[in-house]
C-alpha cells in the first residue's frame, strides 16, 4: 500500500491561492477537483473543507475521505499536475467507496489520469 508523503502535501497558503486562482476546476456533487500543471508544485495536492461544512470534526472527515481517495489512486495521475480537491456538503454523508467513485470521474473528465490521452493546455483537456 502507498502512502502519502507530507512532501507532496500542499500546505502554504500560497500554494493553494496558485492552485485555485490558476487551475482549471471540475466538479460534482461531492467535490471540486481544481488542476494545474506547474513545474514548482508538480505532483503536490492540497485538501480543503470550508466551515460551511460544519465543526472541525465533520471537516476533518470530509479531508480525510479526500485524502484517502487519492492516495488509493495516486500512482494514476500523471506527473506534471497539482492537485487541490474541495469536499462539498453533500461528501459529509457518503461512504468512501462513493467518494473515490467521484474522484475518479472527475479525474478522468480533467483527463488527468495516466493513459488517457494528452493535457490540452489551451483548452484545459487532453487531445485524443
Amino acid at each position: 500500500m502507498l502512502g502519502l508523503p507530507r512532501s507532496r502535501v500542499l500546505k502554504k497558503k500560497k500554494d493553494f491561492q496558485a492552485v485555485y486562482s490558476r487551475g482549471k476546476s471540475y466538479a460534482n456533487r461531492f467535490l471540486v477537483l481544481y488542476v494545474f500543471r506547474s513545474h514548482v508544485l508538480q505532483g503536490k495536492v492540497g485538501f480543503a473543507a470550508g466551515k460551511k461544512l460544519g465543526n472541525a470534526v465533520r471537516r476533518n472527515r470530509v479531508k480525510r475521505l479526500l485524502r484517502e481517495s487519492y492516495r488509493l489512486h495516486q500512482d494514476e495521475i500523471e506527473e506534471g499536475f497539482s492537485l487541490l480537491l474541495v469536499g462539498r456538503k453533500a461528501a459529509l454523508s457518503v461512504k468512501c467507496q462513493e467518494l473515490e467513485r467521484a474522484f475518479l470521474a472527475l479525474s478522468r473528465k480533467a483527463g488527468i489520469l495516466a493513459g488517457e490521452g494528452r493535457f490540452d493546455r489551451k483548452e484545459g483537456r487532453r487531445s485524443r
